[in-house]
């Protein structure tokens, strides 16, 4: 069973920046594209970023620019860099292959105060 171990979440003002960093118990280096999700009360879970063994990257229309994803292979780890963070990008954030498979970890909590 693979297991994703996410972290770095927590509150931060508006404006503020967080890292979050998501383990896997297995190697990532098979997994073509992994990504962030996240999912806001009330809401879908959303994939907000994905990132593929050669570097590409897509986002969400409504992270441009203010998040990048990143991958260490040798780390079975993925980082989530959010900077020029909003209140709306408060949810909880998971990574998964993407597109996901059905193992997901607890996530991790970003709470952004206005």
């Amino acid at each position: 069973q693979v297991q994703l171990v996410e972290s770095g979440g927590g509150l931060v003002q508006a404006g503020g920046s967080l890292r979050l960093s998501c383990t896997a118990s297995v190697s990532i280096s098979t997994i073509n594209a992994m990504g962030w999700y996240r999912q806001a009360p009330g809401k879908q879970r959303e994939l907000v970023a994905s990132i593929r063994n050669g570097g590409s990257t897509n986002y969400v229309d409504s992270v441009k620019g203010r998040f990048t994803i990143s991958r260490d292979n040798a780390k079975n780890t993925v980082y989530l860099q959010m900077t020029s963070l909003k209140p709306e990008d408060t949810a909880v954030y998971y990574c998964n292959g993407a597109p996901h498979s059905q193992y997901w970890g607890q996530g991790t909590q970003v709470t952004v105060s206005s």
